[in-house]
């Protein structure tokens, strides 16, 4: 059966990411290899993408600080690229701008976090965001800031790997092809302390926003515990990314029920290195 996934190409060591054609790259599934039936660059008239930034509304207000970078990473985006903005807030998704193709209105719509007590869990936010987007031809992407602190999901110490509500939200972006980008940012209520215990739960609630990219093909960023000073970087690497990405469609190993499949997509081409879901997780079977 044909399954369609999106793959990031990017350079190992910095330069240009290379152009790659269907025979550079392979695809593994249960370690037998699956042929490669279309490998398309997202450019032209394939350049589709809903791109939709979710803002916690538990952050700190000196966010605001950051708002001129992320206008202008709006205002960048090529035409083609439809962007949607919202905010996070008591596990749901309060959108202030629906999805336009008029980049300066999107950006006129940011506006300062409410504070603390303005959110319980990103995640049950991102899952609710993710349930609710209309099914489409056009790439999938979501771009959160938020400190990834979930109390409700993942209990007192935060840890994300028993937190169900992180494990839904990675369920529906795999099953539904969605790539999440993250920028850590603390939240109102203390996130961001470097010592002690708070320290822990902040180490950990950013393992969370790395686990959540890394299984969607994503990317997660900070630099220590507090507030960046600057994210125009991390907003230049998620514009080069969504800029060197291709659609890759190859005949998976059919099963018996509907399920996730893990698949690994590789290349040789040197200083390359293909980005998807981790273990590239694909839904298989009738």
């Amino acid at each position: 059966m044909p399954v369609h996934m999106v793959v990031t190409v990017e350079p190992r060591k910095g330069g240009q990411a290379p152009a790659l054609s269907p025979d550079d790259v392979k695809v593994f599934q249960r370690n037998n290899q699956d042929p490669v039936t279309s490998w398309v660059p997202l450019q032209g008239d394939r350049a589709g993408l809903q791109l939709f930034i979710l803002i916690d509304d538990n952050s700190r207000s000196v966010l605001g600080l950051q708002f001129s970078d992320i206008a202008k990473f709006i205002l960048e985006q090529p035409a083609s690229t439809a962007i949607g903005v919202g905010y996070m807030r008591n596990g749901t998704v309060f959108t202030v701008q629906n999805m336009t193709t008029d980049h300066a209105l999107a950006a006129k719509s940011l506006r300062l976090p409410i504070g603390p007590g303005a959110s319980t869990s990103p995640y049950l936010s991102l899952a609710d965001l993710m349930k609710r987007w209309p099914e489409t031809s056009d790439r999938r992407e979501i771009l959160m800031l938020t400190s990834g602190n979930d109390p409700l999901g993942g209990g007192f110490s935060n840890d994300p790997f028993t937190n169900p509500y992180l494990q839904t939200a990675v369920d529906h972006a795999q099953e539904g092809g969605f790539i999440v980008y993250s920028i850590y940012f603390p939240s109102g209520a203390g996130g961001g302390r470097g010592r002690g215990r708070g320290g822990l739960r902040t180490t950990l609630s950013q393992t969370g926003l790395d686990v959540v990219s890394q299984r969607t093909g994503g990317q997660a960023y900070y630099l220590g515990f507090g507030a960046p000073v600057n994210i125009a970087p991390y907003l230049q690497d998620v514009s080069e990314r969504l800029k060197h990405q291709y659609g890759l469609t190859f005949m998976a190993k059919s099963t018996n029920k509907p399920r996730l499949e893990p698949v690994k997509v590789k290349t040789e081409t040197p200083n390359t290195s293909l980005i998807t879901a981790e273990e590239g997780y694909v839904k298989t079977g009738m």
